[in-house]
């Protein structure tokens, strides 16, 4: 049997969207039913460089613009990172700060909007916060919510599995959930009537039968793999370092004592025989010069 490829692959989701502007449209509806309507989008990236997907800090959004000027910035995220917030506020300044030429007036402005698809739970400190998936961001007065500037800036937020979990109000939004998390389930996707997730579920079949697609989305995987084991690394050398100081800190502190000898203050500390040495010669760090 054929394995379907995972649109939740950054390199997947933009072959899908990116290179049909109706089911672009029909995702952006769904995911803001409450908002006015749009008919049509202009994908504005709509190619990949095959050399980019090797580059672990690519971002491959899908950028759009509709019939009345209001862009768009379409993307998923599968892993959660320290500065995720502030990167997607940057690229929705952006968005809004490039749609203006030299001399062209601030009334051209139209609205910049953010969808965000996270296959991660944002926020989850609070019992409030567990119990909603789907967030949109605009500005607002702190103690009148009511009163706000419009929203020319807007980020829509849709936390897929906190959503898959809460079990939404069955329609074309939770269709669309049910997809992203169950779209290798041939039951579960039999279910789902709603046409533009059914064009999206053929197109995930027909990229998952031709090889090359396979091959790039597998290379794309990979680098974000690669991505997560570095910064699993850098973190881990952040913790040795901050173990190896505070080892240096207490042997510093024994040897002012006078009470212990090298090696009974290495035993305790975990450090060398030799850096507790060195740190009595006066090298504070433990580190001898001339073994450099």
């Amino acid at each position: 049997m054929l394995e379907l490829l995972d649109p939740k692959n950054d390199y997947v989701f933009k072959r899908l969207f990116g290179e049909a502007p109706e089911l672009l449209v029909a995702l952006i509806n769904d995911l803001r039913p409450d908002l006015p309507e749009i008919t049509a989008v202009e994908v504005l990236n709509p190619t990949i460089d095959a050399a980019e997907l090797r580059g672990k800090y690519i971002i491959l959004d899908v950028l759009a613009r509709d019939a009345a000027g209001h862009c768009y910035n379409v993307e998923i995220q599968v892993r959660r990172y320290g500065a995720w917030r502030q990167r997607g506020l940057f690229y929705l300044a952006r968005t809004l700060s490039r749609q203006l030429g030299t001399g062209e007036d601030y009334s051209e402005l139209r609205a910049s909007v953010g969808i965000h698809l996270l296959d991660f739970d944002l926020f989850s400190d609070t019992l409030a916060q567990r119990g909603q998936a789907l967030w949109r961001f605009e500005m607002r007065d702190q103690t009148q919510p009511e009163v706000t500037l419009g929203n020319i800036l807007q980020l829509n937020l849709i936390e897929l599995k906190k959503a898959d979990r809460l079990g939404l109000v069955p329609g074309p939004l939770s269709a669309w959930v049910t997809f992203f998390e169950h779209w290798r389930e041939d039951a579960t996707m039999a279910t789902i009537e709603h046409a533009p997730i059914r064009e999206a579920l053929n197109r995930v079949r027909r990229l998952s039968a031709d090889e090359e697609a396979q091959r790039l989305a597998f290379v794309r995987e990979r680098a974000l793999r690669d991505e997560l084991s570095f910064l699993k690394e850098a973190r881990e050398e952040g913790r040795e370092e901050g173990r190896q100081e505070a080892a240096r800190e207490t042997a510093g502190h024994l040897l002012r004592l006078g009470r212990l000898n090298e090696d009974e203050i290495a035993a305790v500390t975990g450090l060398t025989p030799d850096v507790v040495r060195a740190m009595r010669a006066g090298d504070p760090t433990g580190l001898d010069p001339s073994s450099e």
